[in-house]
């Protein structure tokens, strides 16, 4: 087999060995059914086995009640953007979004289509390199809307925002899903696609909570009422077989490893050795705020682009890869999720140090 390298890529991204090695050996035969996971009828015994599984351990890891439904869709969470704002947001009805980076503006562009939206607090006038502390909500929203990691900017929200008592809160937390503990009695609604934190990409997990389910527009179509895929257990239509599997075997694998405390624990200690780097090197520079950092997704530069190119090659033909920036920020991104280990951070820091020495 082709050894493997340090997978720094924003999404799909790196998954944990031990949920790979499993996979390979139930592509063939799914336990001993003779027939491989990605072969099995939705409808079957054995994968409705695996897909209530994972549901269980999904609910277990999160700490999700009964009051909550757990959903698993298509379309990622691209789709969630309009898909909210049609089930939720009238057309003589407002909705609260707090803009802190490229994919909460898309929402925010894909509500304004159905209703109207307020602008509650935006990050742009810097490049969005900071979570704001001030929150101006319009009070009287049919939600409010943010987005918990900035995956572009890579900056982070380490509180909930301040929102009116009462307010349906709806998150985007695709990039820092089950990255630390979450209060989800706090939220309406959560949405992450899987393929940052827990699993491949074509799945986007919903945790939505049942009166919400049922306030929803039912003059949509089908597929696009919450109520339609509740009923069914994400089984209306065939749903992503291979992928529910797979995130089932991830949240076991969190589940081993210490649960939500213990993933937070890692990726601080992962972030916090590559920040302290940052900040005491000469070469290399973070570019958000240091109150605002992300623990997923750290974003640096030089400077200099020709030098932060140069790096990125440097980094690739070391076997670091995906560490070139998104051009909306340049430089460099290194994406940290649960699954990325220590010994990375500690290669990229040593490549970096080098460079440094070389090139300061």
């Amino acid at each position: 087999m082709t050894e493997r390298i340090f997978n720094f890529s924003a999404g799909p991204a790196v998954l944990p060995l031990s949920v790979l090695e499993e996979a390979r050996e139930n592509l063939l035969s799914l336990g001993n059914t003779g027939i491989g996971i990605c072969e099995h009828s939705h409808r079957g015994k054995a994968f409705v086995a695996v897909a209530e599984e994972c549901e269980a351990l999904c609910r277990e890891v999160g700490g999700i009640s009964a009051d909550y439904k757990v959903l698993f869709l298509q379309g990622g969470a691209s789709l969630q953007f309009s898909m909210i704002p049609m089930n939720f947001l009238s057309a003589d009805a407002t909705a609260d979004y707090l803009v802190t980076g490229a994919w909460a503006q898309k929402a925010q562009e894909e509500a304004v289509r159905l209703g109207k939206t307020h602008i509650a607090c935006n990050s742009a006038e810097r490049n969005h390199c900071y979570i704001p502390k001030t929150i101006s909500c319009s009070g009287s929203a049919a939600y409010v809307h943010y987005t918990s990691n900035n995956t572009i900017f890579g900056t982070q929200w380490h509180r909930f925002p301040e929102v009116a008592a009462g307010s349906t809160v709806i998150c985007d937390a695709s990039s820092d899903i089950y990255c630390r503990p979450i209060d989800v009695s706090k939220y309406g609604l959560i949405y992450a696609g899987a393929q940052k934190n827990l699993g491949p990409s074509g799945v986007t997990l919903v945790i939505i909570r049942n009166d919400l389910i049922e306030r929803g527009n039912k003059n949509l179509p089908t597929m696009l009422q919450y109520r339609t895929h509740a009923k069914n257990d994400s089984m209306y239509n065939t749903p992503p077989t291979f992928g529910i599997y797979l995130m089932g075997l991830v949240f076991k694998w969190i589940k081993a490893n210490g649960g939500l405390a213990g993933a937070e624990q890692r990726n601080r200690a992962k972030a916090g050795r590559l920040y302290a780097y940052l900040d005491q090197s000469k070469l290399f520079k973070p570019t958000a705020d240091k109150d605002s950092r992300s623990l997923m997704n750290v974003t640096f530069v030089t400077g200099n682009n020709d030098l932060d190119a140069q790096f990125v090659k440097t980094a690739t033909a070391a076997g670091l890869d995906g560490l070139k920036g998104h051009r909306d920020v340049g430089g460099m991104r290194a994406s940290i999720y649960n699954a990325f280990p220590i010994e990375g951070v500690d290669a990229l820091i040593a490549l970096m140090k080098d460079f440094e020495a070389k090139n300061g």
